[in-house]
């Protein structure tokens, strides 16, 4: 018989942030209780499609958040479609073995056309005169309707940019209580991003962070113990842990200056031509990958992108098999920053240059993961009237762009994707389970498996 299971990723929790969580801290005297071991790069599509999957990025194919396609020249973050994990998930895994065990996924990643009995997902509209409009995707349809009249359009401008709080992870606590208790699912996955927004705005050591951590500690707090109540078996998992950071790496800038990177010029801006660049990087947090036009120069560009400030770690060739990367999406190199630093995608020369979306929130257009998108710029001397008057602009349907995102990389105070051992994230189980001390994320499967069944 299927054991009924939870399945919550709180993510960037490690031990150091509980200092302000005393009901999760409670909790965690009960069961079995582990560190994380990340898998490389520490970042969230790849994290949970590890854990999900049992498998490392060579073998399921998500080597970040984010991509180029060497076929279109195109590179896109954020996409959502389950056919782009290469390897079988854990809702297949589970049903091969028992055809009465369902999933319900409330917004891990890749959610749109998997396997899962149900699925929840954040899918904005976007409408051709360039409005940008709250909504979910979900399957069942009619779930994506039951929800929102239940809870309220979901709040996705709080659950990215600079408003995101308390408020989305509430919202999809409230909606994995629905969904546990009108569908019932034998495994139920939610996902609560909270923590991780704030570590990355403010940073781990700021006394700011506070409130952040208590804020999660109730919300994660009264889920676990319902669901706990109603008779489930719990596994609290991870992605990674936050590091303090002071400022950002520009790779792209300094291939520009090397020669390497081209530029096509419209409008007055400067956009990067990947098409006819000798080389381009495509940085993700801490990690970037790096695309050559012709791999012969490898280890020409990988010497010389080992003398770019805050650079630790250049990999190439068999580097980057050791380290389970080796995909036909990943770069010909990939740079890992010092503990310090994070990656950029920044390439223009002066800010009027920058591409009229670098100041918008905009995570599919940018080639590059942006944490500056958490902030508003602060030249800007009246935000509320500043963000109030294009708002205006786009009711009465004219096209107004929200421009409104800083460019000054120094304001991003936390970052990840580094395997440090000191920045291993907390696993949890409900269950007394023997657990190693440092348990590696591809784990994880195994572990959702034993519980369910044994």
């Amino acid at each position: 018989m299927a054991h009924r299971t939870a399945i919550l990723n709180l993510v960037a929790l490690t031990d150091d942030q509980l200092v302000d969580m005393p009901r999760l801290s409670k909790i965690f005297e009960r069961g079995s209780r582990a560190r994380l071991q990340p898998q490389f790069p520490a970042l969230t599509c790849t994290s949970q499609t590890t854990m999900l999957t049992g498998e490392p990025p060579s073998a399921h194919g998500i080597v970040g958040n984010g991509w180029h396609d060497r076929e279109t020249t195109e590179t896109h973050f954020w996409q959502q479609s389950d056919h782009l994990v290469q390897a079988q998930r854990i809702w297949d895994r589970l049903r091969a073995i028992d055809p009465n065990i369902t999933t319900a996924n409330c917004f891990w990643w890749y959610a749109m056309y998997a396997g899962a009995d149900v699925s929840v997902t954040p899918r904005p509209m976007y409408l051709a005169d360039g409005r940008k409009l709250p909504d979910i995707w979900a399957s069942p349809q009619e779930l994506r309707t039951e929800l929102q009249s239940t809870l309220g359009q979901f709040p996705l401008f709080r659950f990215w940019g600079p408003a995101a709080d308390i408020t989305s992870s509430k919202w999809i606590a409230e909606a994995a209580r629905q969904v546990n208790r009108t569908i019932d699912p034998t495994v139920l996955m939610v996902y609560l991003p909270h923590l991780d927004y704030g570590l990355q705005k403010l940073g781990p050591e700021s006394p700011a962070m506070t409130p952040i951590r208590r804020q999660l500690d109730d919300v994660a707090a009264n889920l676990i113990e319902e669901l706990m109540e109603d008779g489930r078996r719990i596994l609290l998992v991870n992605e990674y842990g936050i590091t303090p950071v002071s400022d950002a790496i520009a790779p792209n800038r300094f291939l520009r200056e090397h020669g390497l990177l081209s530029i096509r010029h419209e409008l007055g801006r400067e956009l990067l031509d990947a098409g006819s660049s000798d080389a381009f990087v495509v940085p993700d947090h801490q990690c970037a990958h790096v695309y050559l036009a012709d791999t012969s120069r490898t280890q020409e560009i990988a010497t010389l992108l080992k003398q770019l400030p805050g650079v630790d770690t250049v990999l190439h060739g068999h580097a980057i098999e050791s380290i389970g990367l080796e995909h036909d999406r990943s770069g010909d190199i990939v740079l890992i920053s010092d503990s310090s630093h994070w990656f950029c995608h920044d390439w223009w020369e002066t800010p009027n240059a920058a591409p009229d979306y670098q100041r918008t929130v905009d995570i599919h257009r940018k080639p590059g993961y942006d944490p500056r998108e958490l902030f508003i710029d602060p030249t800007i001397r009246f935000p509320r009237i500043a963000i109030a008057w294009r708002l205006a602009r786009k009711r009465l349907g004219f096209r107004s762009l929200m421009d409104v995102i800083p460019l000054d990389t120094s304001l991003v105070r936390g970052s990840h994707g580094r395997c440090d051992a000191d920045l291993d994230p907390v696993l949890w189980c409900s269950e007394d389970h023997e657990l190693s001390a440092r348990v590696p994320m591809a784990h994880i499967a195994n572990l959702i498996q034993q519980l369910v069944l044994d």
